[in-house]
């Protein structure tokens, strides 16, 4: 098992609190105390109430400039993952799963991180009354297409996050224990996976603490502002920053070949 502390931090691109201790995963997804982020997604949604104007159908505004960052954001993901020595040790399953599983919350902490803005306009010729009208016989083209409220959800992440600033060291700390995820289905290693993710989870909460001393419930609101992201579907990343330039490609056969081949 490799130092976090050394490998995360010095290699990154630009122990169990009782006999059934939980991961970081479930201590995220199933968070209790959610004030913090109701009460942002409740503020952040006061000018998106109607559900015919979430529904409607939206494209990047400048798609060229905006899938080019969107690219760079990307490689830096892949290369975080590359980095760390105890993610390339894993059986070659394993990585494609966490792969699979992962690239997408890791992809939105990178955006937060490069503190990416895009903006958004309606898709061409397509109407809120023609998609209502042709629900549940959209085209699976159509279905996919992102809209105004899946947007809206991946920008209230990222601004739950800088909201919080966090520093490059966090970022680090909450891309390993949100990567080494054990809780993803068919894992050969799962029990040294979820090793990892506590090592990962432990240094984030030290690296808090020493980067903010007064502030006892920053590590909480980490974990919350964490939880959201896992509600950004992966066909709305796909589609919004990366379909432009790829077209029908397989994302995750490009993804692959980033991760695997030299």
């Amino acid at each position: 098992m490799f130092s976090l502390e050394e490998k995360i931090t010095s290699r990154t691109c630009s122990g169990y609190q009782d006999q059934h201790p939980h991961t970081i995963l479930y201590n995220i997804l199933s968070w209790r105390d959610s004030d913090y982020l109701s009460n942002k997604l409740n503020s952040n949604s006061v000018a998106h109430n109607c559900h015919c104007e979430q529904r409607r159908a939206v494209c990047l505004k400048d798609p060229k400039a905006t899938c080019q960052v969107a690219s760079g954001v990307l490689v830096k993901t892949v290369c975080f993952m590359r980095s760390l020595p105890s993610f390339s040790q894993l059986p070659l399953g394993d990585q494609s799963s966490l792969l699979r599983h992962c690239w997408v919350p890791l992809f939105v902490l990178g955006l937060a991180q490069e503190r990416i803005e895009f903006e958004v306009s309606d898709v061409p010729n397509s109407s809120i009354l023609r998609q209502i009208l042709l629900r549940p016989g959209l085209s699976e083209k159509e279905a996919d297409q992102p809209t105004l409220a899946g947007v809206h959800r991946l920008r209230t992440c990222l601004h739950q996050l800088w909201e919080l600033d966090l520093s490059p060291r966090e970022y680090a700390y909450l891309k390993g224990a949100m990567l080494f995820n054990p809780a993803v289905q068919g894992l050969s290693a799962m029990l040294f996976i979820e090793g990892l993710q506590w090592e990962a989870q432990g240094a984030l909460r030290e690296a808090v603490l020493l980067l903010h001393p007064g502030d006892a419930s920053r590590f909480r609101h980490i974990l919350i502002a964490a939880s959201a992201i896992q509600a950004v579907s992966h066909s709305l990343v796909t589609e919004l920053f990366f379909k432009p330039v790829i077209g029908n490609a397989n994302m995750l056969h490009l993804l692959s070949e980033m991760l695997f081949v030299p």
